[in-house]
């Protein structure tokens, strides 16, 4: 069966961020803060929470952050909202949309939620969920689960390097979740494979807005032209 974009859209966003919830409650509610458990000598389970962006990057107040996702994720929901009975957009274009949005909407869902419905106790204690005296924060103050660990190799650099020499390096120190990888995979692809696509769409905005606009100018002239005919058929008095 030949799914719409739409259907489509709301498939993949509802996978996305339902693994991604999943994933989240369970390491909060089996792992202490800061609990790394090695699965393979370049992919560990590390326990961490951020108040930031994407890779726990921190980026002003709370608040105005979690608005900013809510706004963004309203933004793209809209837009595949759009594009849901269009059959001139590619499939992969809209599954890319699609994991934007599923990416924003998951970490949306901490940031409204958790505080509410977790606590954070001291380490070795493991989070509760929905703890009886409450979360560890107010609405819309949560912070975002992450736990993806992927060191994939690290080294000494040589004591004869300026700055940096006899430190330990590890390339690819970002933790991470689901909703941040699906977010930036996506972005990656778009504009590997779908740069040309974006470049078109945004030409017939350009052009659209352009064909707006000197229709309103005709109507406008239009308008004059006619006051000015009623003005000089007018009889003197």
């Amino acid at each position: 069966m030949k799914l719409s974009n739409g259907k489509l859209a709301a498939l993949i966003i509802v996978l996305v961020i339902v693994i991604d919830q999943a994933v989240k409650i369970w390491v909060k509610t089996h792992f202490y803060y800061g609990e790394e458990v090695q699965i393979t000598s370049w992919f560990r389970l590390l326990f961490i929470e951020n108040n930031g962006m994407a890779f726990g990057m921190e980026l002003g107040s709370k608040l105005l952050l979690t608005l900013f996702r809510i706004i963004a994720s309203a933004a793209f929901i809209y837009y595949l909202w759009r594009l849901r009975e269009r059959h001139d957009v590619p499939k992969g274009y809209v599954a890319c949309i699609a994991l934007i949005t599923a990416g924003a909407l998951g970490n949306v869902i901490d940031c409204i939620a958790y505080g509410l419905i977790f606590n954070s106790p001291i380490p070795p204690q493991v989070a509760q969920l929905f703890p009886p005296d409450g979360g560890y924060s107010s609405l819309f103050n949560g912070r975002v689960v992450d736990m993806l660990y992927f060191p994939l190799c690290e080294w000494d650099w040589p004591y004869w390097l300026p700055k940096i020499g006899g430190q330990h390096f590890i390339f690819f120190q970002p933790i991470f979740n689901i909703a941040d990888a699906s977010l930036s995979v996506s972005v990656f692809v778009l504009i590997l494979f779908y740069a040309r696509y974006l470049a078109t769409v945004t030409d017939k905005v350009k052009d659209n807005e352009q064909e707006t606009k000197a229709n309103q100018d005709n109507q406008e002239d239009g308008k004059e032209t006619e006051s000015r005919s009623a003005n000089g058929s007018t009889p003197q008095q």
